[in-house]
């Protein structure tokens, strides 16, 4: 398939929509496992508590370098042969952690991790170019939901796998499924072999210049990094909270972290809307429902059962304004030319996540120091920050 299919007028199909965004939800959901077995892992691993931390960075690092360095792949090979062949380096890498009789190994195998699970960046662009024109939008929608559902349901899949065998078996079962996946898409995606003509070290030169070219990226992906970490430090901080004021135990707040789940809603919904033209009003509103929902917690920090339903219901709105809107940002990106499609969504997604690596210290630390108060407030000027940055950017348009 030289051609994107919606040249052609064709139509993605239920079912290949289906496929990618289950694929997206599970490969993804490799990244998050280990948040909430650090304690275990460490106790096994004869991991200090200091660098307890690593296990959680170094698959982010991963997924970044994964991101700068493998996703532009998509631009120059064949997507199908690189979706596989990186999911081969996740299948080994997982095993590897499972079976890690030290704590270096375990961290070595975890940055691999994090690389072999970009795959899911490469499987979202390469949605688009299945979709026509105007389904784009719904398309990137529906499958950034599976992808978002992999990241909620990975904490609390987790923590239930492990109180009932170990936490060796996520990995296991996890290597189990991505080895499957990879032989399902090997044989079920269609062939798309990008126009040749750019050499890999041209094609990574040309990020620098690409970023630079393209105002639309930068603020889509300054706007993104700053929900997504306001996102990463409620979902760090919050464990902490509901352990020492309200006496919750690792499946309790597995439970909790179920909640996210209802979040996923918005991804398909604001895809819809973005192919009406709402994407700057949409990106707006989701800026000031994730700083209402920091604001709704800040104000209520007492230990009663009211301070607790908020905190439910600000997991749900908090989720959402950052699933619409990182579907919305990439309706935009994916709308700004095809040849470095996955070039774009390369340094989108490595920024945002860096707001999210960002978003997660300020919360360890914050709650370290100044508790609940001081991280909630934390969490508040992040959206913020982001609805400053979003006016100032539609005024100087303007002018």
């Amino acid at each position: 398939m030289h051609k994107e299919q919606a040249k052609n007028g064709a139509r993605i199909s239920s079912w290949m929509m289906f496929l990618l965004a289950a694929s997206c939800g599970l490969i993804v959901a490799n990244l998050y496992y280990a948040q909430t077995l650090v304690g275990p892992i460490s106790v096994t691993t004869s991991l200090s508590s200091t660098a307890a931390g690593l296990i959680v960075t170094l698959t982010q690092i991963g997924y970044v370098v994964g991101l700068l360095f493998i996703v532009p792949l998509s631009d120059i090979i064949e997507n199908r042969r690189l979706t596989v062949g990186t999911l081969a380096v996740a299948v080994v890498a997982l095993l590897a952690a499972a079976f890690a009789p030290n704590a270096a190994l375990f961290l070595t195998a975890s940055l691999f991790i994090g690389i072999g699970s970009v795959v899911a960046q490469i499987l979202v662009p390469y949605a688009t170019f299945l979709a026509s024109e105007e389904q784009r939008g719904r398309v990137v929608g529906n499958v950034m939901s599976g992808l978002l559902l992999g990241i909620m349901f990975a904490r609390p899949v987790a923590s239930f796998v492990t109180s009932i065998w170990t936490w060796q078996a996520v990995f296991v079962l996890s290597a189990i499924l991505i080895a499957l996946l990879a032989i399902l898409l090997s044989r079920a995606l269609p062939e798309r072999s990008p126009a040749p003509g750019v050499t890999y070290g041209k094609l990574l030169i040309s990020l620098v210049p690409l970023l630079k070219q393209t105002p639309a990226l930068r603020r889509y992906a300054l706007y993104q990094a700053c929900l997504f970490g306001a996102f990463s430090l409620f979902w760090t901080v919050v464990p902490l909270r509901l352990a020492d004021d309200f006496g919750m135990s690792q499946q309790g707040i597995a439970w909790f972290a179920l909640v996210g789940v209802g979040g996923a809603v918005a991804a398909p919904i604001a895809g819809r809307l973005a192919d009406k033209g709402w994407s700057s009003r949409l990106t707006g509103l989701a800026m000031i429902i994730a700083a209402l929902s920091f604001l709704l917690i800040s104000l209520f920090q007492s230990h009663t059962t009211i301070a607790l339903i908020l905190l439910f219901v600000s997991a749900i709105t908090l989720d959402m304004a950052v699933s619409g809107n990182l579907v919305l940002g990439q309706r935009v990106i994916y709308s700004l030319g095809s040849e470095a499609r996955g070039r774009l969504n390369g340094l989108f997604m490595s920024i945002f996540f860096v707001g999210g690596a960002i978003g997660s210290s300020l919360g360890g630390w914050s709650y370290a120091y100044g508790g609940w108060t001081i991280a909630s407030l934390i969490g508040v000027s992040l959206p913020l920050l982001a609805l400053l940055y979003f006016f100032i950017g539609k005024r100087t348009a303007r002018e």
